[in-house]
């Protein structure tokens, strides 16, 4: 087995432990492999593998490698997990699968525009900004009901979970126990949250997407800035 194997292989099994012991089925909880910066030959070796559901950042980014690695393999589903510019809307609905940083009105404006014109829509998580940071994106804690109501309503989006990425160095529990209080009563069903450092904390605490990227692909080298 190569070393990709190898990490993948451990962190479903991680996945595994930390399920049973939340007295979960791990199949209730999606890995998403984040992917971003890295090309598509080291992608492969995971789509070999049989997994098929990944993250990126960007959407230029996305759109130079995943368009032929979708053609490949077709049941592919690609998640938006950086944030999104209005311009690039229109790119990110014609190519993700699920976008998981809906954090704005004018975001929710846009994309409800190029869902109608696309005639289908992604799935949608609203990011929530669950340590309040003042340079993060998401929407804030106490303003996710109302936009939430706002996405649903006025906008007619898709919306079907959220999504938090919790200050790196802070105990996650309290954002992951927050996270899952809003989209409880909210009625929403999926819970994006935990990374390569803490997701099996988030599995404990509720979690359906786990997004994991260094654990699966090794270290990072930034391309295309």
């Amino acid at each position: 087995m190569n070393t990709t194997t190898q990490r993948y292989n451990d962190v479903m099994a991680r996945i595994d432990r930390a399920a049973a012991k939340s007295g979960r089925a791990a199949t209730d909880i999606t890995l998403v492999a984040v992917s971003k910066t890295f090309a598509a030959e080291d992608i492969e070796p995971v789509l070999e593998l049989g997994h098929r559901v990944f993250g990126e950042n960007r959407v230029q980014e996305s759109q130079g490698k995943w368009p032929a690695l979708k053609q490949a393999h077709a049941d592919t589903s690609l998640h938006l997990i950086g944030p999104l510019q209005t311009n690039k809307a229109r790119e990110a609905v014609a190519l993700f699968d699920a976008i998981e940083t809906l954090d704005r009105e004018k975001l929710a404006r846009t994309l409800a525009k190029e869902v109608q014109s696309a005639g289908n829509s992604p799935e949608l998580f609203i990011q929530v900004n669950t340590g309040n940071e003042p340079q993060k994106a998401g929407m804030l804690p106490d303003e996710a009901d109302a936009f939430l109501k706002l996405c649903l309503g006025t906008y007619d989006l898709a919306v079907t979970g959220v999504m938090c990425i919790p200050p790196f160095d802070e105990d996650p529990v309290p954002h992951f126990t927050l996270l899952a209080d809003i989209a409880k009563r909210n009625g929403l069903a999926k819970l994006s949250m935990g990374m390569s450092g803490d997701f099996e904390t988030a599995i404990e605490l509720g979690a359906t997407h786990v997004r994991v990227g260094s654990a699966i692909f090794g270290s990072r080298t930034q391309v295309g800035g």
